[in-house]
């Protein structure tokens, strides 16, 4: 079996999953429809903020905080709701986004480009801690 790189895994990630824009995420936001996630790690979001209104779920611990069945679970986080990820510049959060299909989240997505896609359209941040 041939070796995949980590872009293989990512781009085929990205096919998979629902990629979307800051426009569209913002949109989302605006609408209360949608429960956004910064799956990066804490101290990407000590020095440069995040999303107004996202939670945050590390990468490292999502799938444990997603899955009603582990102790770990979070309500917040519900396989029903519109769920949309992001990360720094989109490659974790598409593999992320694939994951949480897989454990039956239906209506999940990512923002492509991630928080630098979001802070170079000059949109909101809560700035850093």
């Amino acid at each position: 079996m041939a070796r995949k790189t980590v872009a293989d895994l990512v781009a085929e990630a990205r096919q998979q999953v629902e990629n979307l824009t800051p426009a569209e995420v913002a949109a989302e936001l605006e609408r209360g429809d949608a429960i956004v996630v910064d799956i990066r790690e804490p101290e990407e979001i000590r020095q440069q903020g995040m999303i107004p209104g996202a939670i945050h779920a590390p990468r490292g611990m999502l799938e444990f905080y997603a899955d009603p069945s582990t102790p770990y679970h979070r309500d917040d986080l519900d396989p029903e709701r519109r769920t949309i990820l992001y990360c720094a510049g989109g490659g974790r959060s598409a593999l992320a986004a694939r994951t949480l299909a897989e454990l039956g989240y239906g209506n999940v997505a990512h923002l492509d480009g991630g928080f630098q896609a979001w802070t170079a359209e000059g949109r909101p941040i809560e700035p850093p801690a």
